[in-house]
């Protein structure tokens, strides 16, 4: 067996971790994700407008939403509800906008 068939602990790769205890590489595996970008998308409210006013839509026209300023936004990675939070103007004079966390969801039983 080459050292090219066995992990960081000199185990075989592939090879079962005794009962109670997880494979060494687990770690490594999991840490590699951690720099991954992911896209999150916030809802701040929906809309359902008729197919003729969609029509009829132009530059500063206002599609009213069934949410209110104060309404809490909805945090979503797919279509996974992961958060949720209160907008908030960040406080660097740029006129961008942020989430304040309020409620997150537990995925401890996930990973």
């Amino acid at each position: 067996m080459s050292r090219s068939d066995t992990d960081d602990d000199g185990q075989p790769e592939g090879a079962e971790a005794p009962a109670g205890e997880k494979p060494a590489r687990q770690p490594a595996r999991a840490g590699a994700f951690l720099g991954v970008p992911i896209e999150v998308t916030i809802s701040v409210g929906k809309a359902r407008p008729l197919v003729s006013e969609l029509v009829e839509l132009r530059r500063d026209s206002v599609l009213t939403l069934d949410s209110s300023i104060d309404d809490p936004v909805e945090l979503y990675i797919g279509d996974r509800l992961i958060a949720r939070g209160e907008l908030q103007e960040i406080g660097d004079d740029s006129g961008r906008l942020g989430v304040r966390l309020t409620e997150v969801a537990d995925f401890s039983n996930e990973i």
